[in-house]
């Protein structure tokens, strides 16, 4: 078994793979009600109160998995009601760390008179008057006060999670991003993204047009124990005619992303759909402010429907926003589906595929600036080198941020003309696309593998890239 940083990813990881073995063996019907005792087998609990409820959640997952589809406009990421733990909502809490001070800064700061004190001067809070506005956390000297709130809250950057009427998680399509990080964080794994690998399989099994995989360069932060080409080789025994690289999509935005900054001579990226959306939900008034370059799955994805209207093409990624991204209007005509790496695995597992027994495929197409995309600052290096390429006498002041917290502060100072800078590379993952919610781990190792993956391709230009891109 694969090695995960979480028991959720590899919970997960188990369902899917099972739920793959069924759909490429064409009896997924008659072994469907069975999963739930595989994974589950008893008698005795592993995770929960019984395994009554362990294997009701497994039902409940497999039921996600086959409700979903690409093709509706449903906000992907979803929470699984009965997995959720309804995390107690302490807010701001008094600890024993108070030391019954004599200062009281507490106190001074809380604007709502929620602090009180008993015999021994240690403070308390008032929760019927708090607003948890974290003031008394702020001052207090022995930092005594913490802010207790369910890690998916915690995580949350664009406050889409708050608890419904009965304690459980609920998400505000209206706000959400699709970022994944609830995904990532839950503890009970009790938020999930949706899974299209039953119409993947289902297509690689019984599409005649070409089908061709769309990988991301955060790929070779992945399967680490083997070549990036080995994992190419993998992709196309899944039954993938050809493989792509994302990278090669990045060469093209580079190219014309400098370009636009040239012209208009301030800009936000538009490869992170996440940052993309946090954008159009947080601050409208910046929309116009967007890069109007696909991102650099659609920019390769749209050179392939140019040349073969019927291919099926598949993304595969870290990332939950690019099953959102895909479900655009301006990218569904490119892009037919897509999976993460976790459900890559599964699929490479349930066909018995060794990664490690394959040869390497050929596969050098993209420049040491597209693949770099896959980590915070690349994106950058990539602009100003096509700026150079092209002859253009501009320089991308960036500023480059990675997680969403990073990308508000920078967006804030945009919108008041004070950004230090003109132009922001957004990542909403910390590290860029190889911190993102679906890589198998996220090993110290996996930036070393982006580095080694870009150093291959280091002979060859932006220029040179996109030229071969659109001769193929």
């Amino acid at each position: 078994m694969p090695k995960f940083d979480t028991k959720v990813q590899e919970l997960r990881y188990r369902i899917l793979k099972e739920v793959a073995i069924g759909a490429f063996n064409d009896n997924l019907n008659d072994v469907i009600m069975g999963i739930q005792k595989k994974i589950v087998p008893g008698p005795k609990p592993s995770m929960r109160c019984c395994i009554y409820k362990e294997r009701a959640i497994v039902n409940e997952r497999l039921d996600l998995i086959l409700k979903a589809s690409s093709k509706n406009s449903d906000n992907v990421i979803k929470v699984l009601q009965i997995a959720c733990d309804e995390c107690p909502l302490g807010g701001y809490t008094v600890t024993d760390a108070c030391r019954g001070c004599i200062a009281h800064r507490c106190e001074q700061s809380c604007k709502k008179d929620a602090i009180y004190f008993d015999d021994d001067q240690r403070a308390h809070i008032n929760k019927d008057k708090c607003v948890n506005c974290g003031l008394c956390a702020k001052n207090c000297p022995y930092n005594a006060i913490e802010n207790r709130v369910r890690p998916c809250e915690k995580v949350c950057k664009s406050k889409a999670i708050s608890p419904d009427v009965n304690g459980a998680a609920k998400i505000d399509d209206s706000k959400c991003i699709q970022c994944g990080n609830c995904v990532y964080m839950c503890p009970f794994g009790a938020i999930v993204d949706d899974s299209f690998v039953l119409e993947i399989i289902d297509n690689l099994k019984n599409n005649k047009n070409k089908k061709v995989a769309i990988i991301a360069p955060s790929i070779s932060g992945n399967f680490l124990d083997v070549s990036f080409e080995k994992v190419v080789s993998g992709i196309k025994k899944l039954g993938f005619d050809e493989v792509l690289e994302a990278a090669a999509g990045a060469d093209i935005v580079a190219l014309s992303e400098g370009l636009e900054l040239a012209e208009k001579g301030e800009l936000t990226s538009s490869c992170c759909p996440a940052f993309v959306s946090y954008i159009r939900k947080k601050y409208p008034t910046l929309v116009d402010k967007i890069s109007h370059n696909l991102s650099p799955m659609a920019s390769i994805a749209k050179v392939v429907k140019e040349k073969d209207k019927d291919a099926y093409v598949v993304f595969i990624g870290p990332c939950t926003a690019k099953k959102q991204e895909i479900k655009l209007d301006s990218v569904k005509k490119y892009v037919d589906s897509a999976m993460t790496f976790e459900e890559l695995q599964a699929l490479f597992d349930a066909k018995e595929i060794v990664l490690s027994e394959l040869e390497d495929a050929d596969m050098d197409s993209a420049s040491y600036y597209g693949r770099i995309f896959a980590k915070c600052g690349g994106l950058s290096e990539a602009v100003n080198e096509a700026l150079k390429e092209q002859g253009i006498d501009f320089v991308a002041k960036s500023v480059q941020c990675d997680g969403i917290s990073a990308c508000n502060e920078a967006l804030l100072k945009m919108k008041m003309g004070k950004l230090d800078g003109n132009f922001i590379e957004g990542m909403a993952c910390v590290g860029g696309c190889i911190g993102g919610p679906c890589n198998l781990t996220h090993d110290l190792r996996a930036k070393l593998g982006v580095d080694k993956y870009s150093n291959k391709a280091k002979d060859k230009t932006i220029v040179d890239s996109v030229s071969k891109t659109n001769s193929k």
